[in-house]
């Protein structure tokens, strides 16, 4: 029996992705097609599963990709299909989103559907530039109208003179070109021209812009700085408190664009830290993780774990590949023996810390060839047996110096990194078209990937304010072979080291 389709309107809310609702979350992660307006911050599409259909709406202003008609019949025919359909729209499907004539078309043709609330970013956006849009002591209520209305009307459908005459905030959606109109209208119908406007662009995100003035010099302020749509406006006594509440905008890396270079399960940790310092991120993971080439030195391995003294992890990633296989084999942890462990920083020992099994061993300074002089302070390894995992590429610099204090070593390959050229998001065209501040590197193979899909030197020399940020020396050494320098080297190899580094340059620049 054929299923039956559905379709959710479901509010993306305003840009910062965090904003979601659980729901909404949910839901993308069931979706089979998922229609997408340009307001919508592509992030969230990466909560989908493998396989569905992403489809690019448009949507902006009077520049629509697909016309209103001919979407609305879209989403009927997708769930005519028998698909779940998530038709995803920035902030909520209901305010100025056209979410009400989606809807009665979805109900004239008899196909199910719900609606996902989403965040207005006519509080949300406010909210992120300090501006309470409502207040004991300075307005109590609030009006929310359309700067943008339907071309085709004769007659304007928001009435100027009753929102003059509304007691508390007044916010404008959209209607940035109309400022000067709108502006004008207001003060004719009563508004003291000196009563204060904010303007707030691309908010809740790293690229939020804020301009002020009042009804009688915002117009100008607007030419001034050339400020452009997407923006709302907000009009009343409640803008006098944004500089005692502007909390998002006073963040340390607030206005920074940084991108982070790691694989896609690990770019999360480290874009959320930047993204919780005001930065606008854009995640373009240049490697992916992939089966070594040769599969049959790890079931050898397998077979001979009780041999071996120690075993050395030099990344997340070897711990996470080399358990994979693992758990293939046997059914029981205690299969992994006697063996000591020795982890290459906190991340790693964190991963193997989460199977419940104790490092041993780690070196102060969280690199690979730092391990050796550990294990001179710790005991004796002549004669030992040692056990490397680790990715296919990688420096000999420590199994040599491992072989040299006279341990037997096998140096296996659980994993190997391959190019990422998946552009989801489209974070890497706008690396493209516009540049960043930063570019974050964690391993030697995101540099040497990330250069074999953007030409990093030739990177650099187009976009002039790009710094580079490496997370330690090894590194740094693939930034050096392309004859570039660092900008700033984590002085702890770590994630946390990297942001504070990034940070700290930030602030003395």
């Amino acid at each position: 029996m054929k299923q039956k389709g559905i379709v959710y309107l479901v509010g993306a809310g305003p840009g910062d992705a965090g904003l979601l609702t659980v729901r909404g979350a949910d839901l993308l992660g069931r979706a089979d097609v998922v229609v997408y307006d340009a307001l919508v911050n592509k992030e969230l599409l990466r909560l989908t599963k493998p396989g569905t259909e992403l489809i690019y709406a448009g949507k902006r202003s009077s520049d629509h990709v697909i016309p209103q008609d001919k979407l609305n019949e879209l989403l009927v025919s997708k769930a005519k299909e028998g698909k779940i359909v998530v038709r995803l729209k920035g902030g909520d499907p209901y305010v100025f989103g056209r979410g009400g004539e989606e809807a009665e078309q979805l109900a004239s043709a008899g196909i199910q559907f719900e609606v996902v609330p989403g965040i207005s970013s006519s509080i949300a956006a406010l909210n992120y530039a300090g501006v309470p849009i409502t207040h004991r002591d300075h307005g109590s209520s609030f009006t929310v109208v359309t700067g943008h209305e339907d071309p085709d009307k004769d007659e304007p459908s928001v009435n100027w003179e009753e929102v003059a005459k509304a007691p508390g905030t007044k916010v404008v959606l959209m209607g940035v070109t109309r400022t000067k109109e709108i502006a004008d209208s207001l003060i004719k119908y009563g508004m003291d021209p000196r009563t204060p406007v904010a303007m707030v662009r691309w908010g809740t995100t790293g690229r939020q812009e804020s301009i002020e003035g009042t009804l009688q010099t915002i117009a100008a302020v607007v030419d001034k700085t050339g400020f452009k749509p997407p923006a709302l406006t907000v009009i009343g006594d409640v803008v006098k408190l944004r500089e005692k509440l502007n909390w998002f905008e006073k963040r340390p890396l607030f206005g920074q664009r940084i991108v982070v270079t790691r694989t896609r399960d690990q770019a999360s940790r480290l874009s959320q830290q930047l993204l919780e310092r005001g930065a606008e991120v854009l995640e373009i993971p240049t490697i992916k993780i992939a089966p070594p080439t040769e599969l049959q030195d790890i079931a050898d391995v397998l077979l001979e774990l009780n041999s071996y003294d120690w075993i050395i992890f030099t990344s997340p990633n070897g711990v996470t590949t080399f358990f994979e296989y693992f758990f293939k084999a046997f059914d029981d942890m205690r299969d992994i023996g006697g063996v000591r462990i020795a982890a290459v920083g906190p991340a790693t020992a964190a991963k193997l810390q989460e199977l419940h099994l104790r490092v041993d061993l780690m070196p102060d300074e969280y690199v690979a060839s730092k391990i050796a002089k550990a294990f001179e302070k710790y005991e004796s390894i002549d004669n030992l047996r040692i056990l490397i995992l680790r990715a296919e590429v990688a420096n000999r610099e420590l199994p040599k110096q491992l072989e040299e204090m006279g341990a037997i070593v096998d140096d296996i390959a659980v994993y190997k990194t391959i190019p990422e050229t998946e552009d989801i998001t489209g974070a890497a065209g706008r690396l493209d078209e516009s540049g960043a501040d930063w570019i974050t590197f964690t391993s030697a193979s995101t540099v040497e990937n990330f250069h074999q899909r953007f030409k990093l030197p030739e990177l650099v020399k187009k976009f002039p304010r790009v710094k580079l940020a490496s997370i330690g020396p090894e590194t740094s050494k693939a930034i050096v072979a392309l004859g570039l320098k660092p900008t700033v080297e984590a002085k702890e190899h770590t994630i946390e080291g990297l942001v504070k580094a990034v940070e700290s340059a930030s602030k003395a620049s």
